[in-house]
């Protein structure tokens, strides 16, 4: 495989890690080796996936290969944007300006909190009582 025109980058969401290279091509989108509709069946998590694309109109400009686990599905679709975002960048850092003023470049980092011991969750407490 050649290595020129071989854009790598990770991206994060929640607990969603997207390892993803993209290639100039026709726009075919695979993940874990499936086409993205076999992936992501729900079509709001691959409208969200292919935003920086159509933010960049470049649908048709470049291949896609995602290696994505963790997470939930929409918590994966966001990190699937974050590394073909990055992954862009580095194609063409001209996109720099289109990419940061639609918030794709910053790393969403709002993570689950984590619970607390002695009580019942993150932030919820057992009810109190004086008697």
């Amino acid at each position: 495989m050649e290595k020129e025109n071989v854009f790598y980058a990770t991206g994060k969401r929640k607990n969603g890690i997207a390892r993803t290279w993209i290639t100039p091509g026709s726009g075919k989108i695979t993940v874990n080796n499936k086409p993205v509709e076999e992936a992501f069946p729900n079509p709001m998590a691959r409208l969200v996936l292919a935003s920086p694309l159509a933010l960049v109109e470049a649908q048709d400009a470049y291949d896609i290969n995602v290696k994505v686990k963790g997470g939930g599905i929409m918590g994966q679709a966001g990190a699937i944007r974050h590394g073909i975002t990055k992954a862009l960048l580095l194609a063409d850092p001209e996109l720099r300006d289109v990419l940061k003023r639609a918030g794709f470049i910053t790393r969403d980092s709002r993570v689950k909190e984590r619970k607390k011991y002695g009580q019942k969750g993150a932030r919820a407490r057992f009810q109190f009582s004086k008697r």
